[in-house]
């Protein structure tokens, strides 16, 4: 008996060291082989990262804003604006020269955005910000015309009437105790999603008056979602779903998606009962809907999608509007948070806008129209400045779908390549004083000779933002409102605040700002 149960043992010893032989050994000489032929292929660009970790432990080991002043760097090491930078076995190629970045961003062929973009794809599925190739030309031709001049005037009357919600917002908390500072990024955060939600959907969602499920989930899961772009080990989604954060991020996103499809079905409802603006069957429901006579981004996504030989299913439709959820929000919560900031750091130019402000609106107490709005031209060039120090979007990417010729470097075919948009911002060899706040940069006479691809906040090429003369004109209508009651000052300055690099270019504490009533 213990001569079989040996043989038998013997026998899976072999089997087993028979499989290592067959299948371990051969993808181990495959995935050296191929690491050896990708690096011959990239010796020619400055790199760091040592095989096989790359960078990975140096850059886990630095808080959020540390890694701020890491990439920066590699800017002042990396003159010639390319480096590619190795997390474990794989390799980012990292751009910040406008010569180059003029090269990827008018591809119609290197269009599709690769690693990280698939971590957003349980909320935003096949949007237009994850999709690609035919998927991608057909819904951003479907969706274009939704945002043409006529709607964006539309949608000022619902961003004027949010703004004027914010105000109120503001002097409830100001009448508390007006000496103390106010964290700004949590009303930022609110009239974005109030005006994103109604814009987006037809929807009022009451977020900066009252907590819903759904608001408390859209942003829980931006939350959950930053955190784990920032936590390798994460990005598999079979350990993801298994760790807590994991497992609320996909009950949050079941609460999300159930709300958008109870919208999409509703509407739907509506149209074929020829009522394009239902009431909501209870007047305590979230889904208090058709409060508008305007057509919301749904209804104008709807009217195009019977128009089209490929219509959107309702699952595309949903992650159509999920995906514009989740780009106007947290983008232009803390484009206006940085804005006030700024603005409170610099005071000489925060006079300078209240000067045109009263030079445009005089005495009146009536909220801003688009005409006036259009000439805050001062107030333009603020938005722009603070943008190039802050974009909201600091680093976008692409997977390369063809080798790609720049100089004496060959980018290969399947490699990613970070568009590093905070970094060309702050480029020295493109921007005299970089770090100076200087909204006079964007005078005309300043501009003309600077490389359209020097300042890029919303992309650029045909992957540009699609919804950028909103968010600007999302972002004038609330200043304005603002600016038009106070005088702001910074609690801290640029030198003392906590930020970092993530999906989206965030505060990493609390950014307290004083209110002071104009006179």
């Amino acid at each position: 008996m213990q001569l079989i149960m040996a043989i038998r043992m013997d026998l899976i010893s072999l089997i087993l060291c028979a499989l290592f032989v067959v299948l371990i050994i051969p993808a181990i000489i495959s995935t050296i082989y191929h690491q050896y032929i990708l690096r011959q292929n990239l010796k020619n660009i400055p790199q760091i990262g040592r095989f096989p970790f790359g960078v990975i432990f140096e850059i886990l080991k630095l808080t959020d804003h540390e890694r701020v002043f890491w990439y920066a760097q590699r800017m002042i090491d990396f003159k010639d604006g390319i480096f590619i930078y190795w997390i474990g076995m794989k390799p980012l190629i990292s751009i910040f020269k406008p010569e180059i970045l003029e090269i990827i961003f008018p591809s119609t062929v290197n269009i599709e955005k690769g690693f990280p973009y698939e971590l957003l794809e349980p909320w935003l599925g096949k949007g237009l910000l994850t999709s690609t190739g035919k998927q991608w030309n057909h819904d951003r031709k479907l969706i274009g015309p939704t945002f043409h001049f006529g709607i964006l005037n539309q949608f000022a009357v619902i961003m004027s009437e949010k703004a004027e919600i914010l105000t109120k917002c503001l002097e409830r908390e100001i009448a508390k105790n007006p000496e103390k500072a106010i964290n700004i990024f949590p009303f930022a955060a609110n009239v974005a999603l109030d005006i994103i939600c109604e814009t987006a959907m037809g929807v009022d969602v009451h977020a900066q008056e009252s907590e819903t499920k759904y608001t408390t989930s859209i942003h829980r899961t931006s939350k959950l979602m930053l955190d784990r772009f920032i936590q390798p080990w994460y990005w598999m989604d079979w350990l993801y779903n298994m760790v807590p954060s994991g497992k609320e991020h996909n009950s949050l996103l079941n609460t999300i998606h159930t709300f958008t499809k109870e919208v999409i079905r509703k509407k739907k409802i509506a149209r074929q009962s020829g009522n394009d603006s239902p009431k909501s069957e209870n007047e305590d429901d979230e889904l208090d809907i058709g409060k508008r006579k305007g057509k919301a981004f749904l209804d104008l996504l709807l009217d195009q999608n019977e128009k089209t030989d490929m219509p959107l299913t309702d699952d595309e439709l949903r992650a159509q509007v999920d995906t514009f959820m989740f780009e106007g929000h947290d983008t232009t919560a803390v484009a206006i948070t940085w804005t006030l900031f700024l603005l409170g750091n610099n005071l000489e130019h925060q006079e300078k806008l209240h000067e045109e402000l009263e030079e445009v609106f005089k005495d009146s107490k009536t909220p801003a129209s688009v005409k006036e709005l259009s000439q805050l031209k001062y107030l333009d060039r603020v938005i722009k400045e603070t943008l190039r120090i802050f974009p909201s979007v600091p680093i976008i990417t692409r997977k390369l779908a063809e080798d790609v010729k720049i100089d004496d470097y060959t980018l290969p075919k399947d490699t990613t390549v970070l568009l590093e948009i905070a970094l060309t911002h702050k480029n020295p060899q493109v921007w005299t004083d970089p770090k100076k706040f200087d909204p006079d940069r964007f005078l005309p006479e300043n501009s003309k000779h600077r490389n359209p691809y020097a300042y890029i906040p919303f992309s650029a090429g045909p992957r540009n933002c699609i919804g950028q003369r909103f968010a600007l004109l999302e972002e004038k209508t609330i200043l304005t409102a603002i600016l038009r009651k106070w005088r702001v000052k910074s609690v801290k300055t640029t030198e003392t605040v906590q930020y970092g690099l993530n999906i989206i270019y965030q505060p990493c504490e609390e950014i307290f700002i004083h209110f002071t009533p104009k006179k």
